[in-house]
Order: structure tokens, then sequence, then C-alpha cells
């Protein structure tokens, strides 16, 4: 997924860092709505705030935190 930011950087995360996304249809991703947080997918029940992708945070919920040994 790339995003370009209104400062001109553009940021590249792979879909991977989010299932929801990754499993959506591509009609359900292009509807995205942005706001001055983040974006949100409302049929997919995903926000993705811009401090999280600047940080490199991949999708927080539960059921798909990485299990470290």
């Amino acid at each position: 997924m790339w995003v370009s930011l209104s400062d001109g950087r553009t940021l590249g995360v792979p879909l991977a860092w989010f299932p929801r996304l990754l499993h959506g249809s591509p009609r359900q991703r292009e509807a995205v709505r942005i706001t001055r947080r983040g974006l949100h997918w409302e049929a997919l029940d995903e926000d993705i705030s811009i401090a999280g992708l600047l940080a490199g945070s991949i999708d927080q919920t539960k059921q798909n935190r990485l299990v470290t040994a």
C-alpha cells in the first residue's frame, strides 16, 4: 500500500501488515476515507493512523498480533 503525505513524502507498507485490508476486495479497499488522523475503511472496520504508519506499526488487533517466543 502506498500513502502520499501532504508534506511530499510517500510511505509504502505491505498489505500483509493489515489483514483486513489484505483480505478485503479491491472495491472495499478503494472505499477509504481520509481524515486528519489517518485512513478509515468502514466496510472493513479498519483504521490506520498516519503516526502508526510513520512508526512502522502493523495491525494491533488482538487476533493479529505477532507472537514471539
